[in-house]
């Protein structure tokens, strides 16, 4: 024939392209933790705070607004005044508590409804925000929907006062609002994060995990990418643009669904992520009811003591990006250090958490390893939850939100079936609470080391059709 038709790939050509942790022909390296793009992790990391504060503080909260010791004398009764000693006797008893505060009559059952409802929002929008970040701009998309779920997060309470239908309905729009933030931003990492530096940024952007206010930086200071940011020195805009030349592509080009349907690495992602997410949800929702039910502890030291495995992990989260790059450029191989981060994030995490029924007896020890178990968990950040941009660039932000609307199945699943086993046994539903998250969790973490991978995928990489 005299012409022939040949697929050529224009970046990415090397096979070991994502094996290769430096690239020595990059000019003006800007490493600083005073470059933008640092500055823009740091934002995005207090609109992540403000974010993960609204979704959790339900949980919090909910062992001050439940009558735990008399269900039965409020039946028929939505809403109490809370007396003064209702919280239990002795010396772990607030000796004050100010005056008009609701309490609920809500069973674990309800209570795992009422939890479970925010991600019933979250499920429907995950994946159509990181579709819609990569078409149209992430700036818009996260700052949108911080802003309204900063709005819905303060609307919460007026909600609850009407009724458990309209606090339901809320939380469940709530969870719309924040499935678009949560799956929104990991565009913004696709161009501009350079491939040896993604872990510790993503890490400091997720680790925090107060609302109105940050929305206002996020829309002046945070830019789609380098291109359009102007402030950026000319210098780090080189370096970032010059190290993402390979895998970043400004052309816009219709979704491979069914590649990505048919793509087992893509699978072992969603299946990580459903596993870790159940070990999270375990240990965001109900760390503080653990506290306060097994070892009958006042309202305000619950929540200081339910706050120190979250201290934790938001130092390991920062401190497990740097340790994942600094592997990068000793020249371990990316799959392998995506997988390390994974496998230190899930097995030992949730291996302290199924030994807590064993040591109940000493709550300094309970505390400690719920420390331990949040601190580890958070190294998946380094690991499962960034691959999707090692896999598939072109597609990271649709990928990523895929993964994680996949994931919060477990965080609808958590609540209710958690609240129906402490509802039927209260003295051995922790057990099998904590065994079954253990088993969900491991094997979700033997689906990802057998199939989980770091070089770009066939269908992720750009082609283009040239005559010979």
């Amino acid at each position: 024939m005299s012409t022939m038709t040949e697929l050529r790939l224009t970046r990415g050509e090397s096979k070991h392209s994502q094996d290769m942790q430096v690239d020595k022909k990059l000019p003006g390296k800007v490493l600083g933790l005073c470059s933008t793009r640092y500055g823009l992790a740091l934002i995005v990391h207090f609109c992540n705070l403000s974010l993960v504060a609204q979704n959790i503080i339900m949980y919090i909260t909910m062992v001050a607004m439940v009558n735990s010791t008399d269900h039965q004398s409020l039946l028929n009764s939505s809403t109490e005044w809370l007396p003064v000693d209702s919280l239990g006797g002795g010396n772990k008893t607030p000796k004050s508590l100010p005056a008009g505060v609701p309490l609920y009559d809500w069973s674990p059952k309800i209570q795992g409804i009422i939890f479970s409802s925010i991600s019933y929002g979250m499920i429907l929008t995950l994946a159509l925000s990181g579709y819609l970040a990569g078409r149209i701009g992430t700036k818009r998309v996260f700052g949108c929907a911080l802003l309204a779920s900063s709005v819905l997060a303060l609307l919460t309470p007026l909600a609850a006062d009407f009724g458990i239908a309209s606090l339901i309905v809320t939380r469940i729009v709530h969870g719309l609002s924040q499935g678009i933030g949560s799956g929104g931003q990991f565009a913004l990492w696709e161009k501009w994060g350079p491939p040896h530096e993604r872990s510790r940024l993503c890490s400091i952007a997720l680790s925090g995990g107060i609302g109105c206010v940050f929305c206002f930086f996020w829309f002046v200071l945070v830019y789609d990418d380098p291109v359009s940011h102007p402030w950026i020195s000319t210098s780090e805009k080189e370096y970032i643009m010059s190290s993402l030349d390979q895998q970043v592509s400004s052309s816009k080009q219709s979704l491979p669904i069914k590649a990505i349907l048919k793509s087992l690495p893509c699978w072992s992602l969603c299946f990580c992520c459903f596993s870790h997410q159940w070990l999270l949800n375990i240990l965001i929702v109900y760390t503080p009811t653990y506290i306060g039910s097994v070892y009958n502890v006042n309202i305000r030291d619950n929540g200081v003591l339910s706050a120190f495995p979250f201290i934790g992990s938001w130092i390991t989260g920062i401190l497990g990006g740097y340790l994942a790059d600094f592997l990068l450029t000793k020249n371990f191989r990316l799959i392998t250090v995506r997988k390390i981060a994974t496998v230190l994030g899930n097995l030992p995490a949730s291996a302290f958490i199924m030994a807590l029924p064993y040591v109940n007896s000493n709550y300094i020890t309970t505390i400690t390893f719920l420390t331990i178990s949040c601190g580890l968990s958070q190294l998946c950040q380094a690991g499962v939850y960034i691959n999707a941009l090692d896999i598939a660039p072109r597609y990271s932000s649709f990928l990523a939100g895929v993964s994680r609307e996949f994931s919060q199945i477990a965080a609808i699943l958590v609540p209710i079936i958690t609240g129906f086993l402490l509802s039927q046994d209260p003295e051995f539903g922790w057990k099998y609470t904590f065994f079954l998250m253990f088993a969900i969790n491991l094997l979700g973490l033997i689906f990802y080391i057998i199939f989980g991978e770091a070089d770009i995928q066939d269908w992720a990489k750009e082609r283009k059709l040239t005559y010979l």
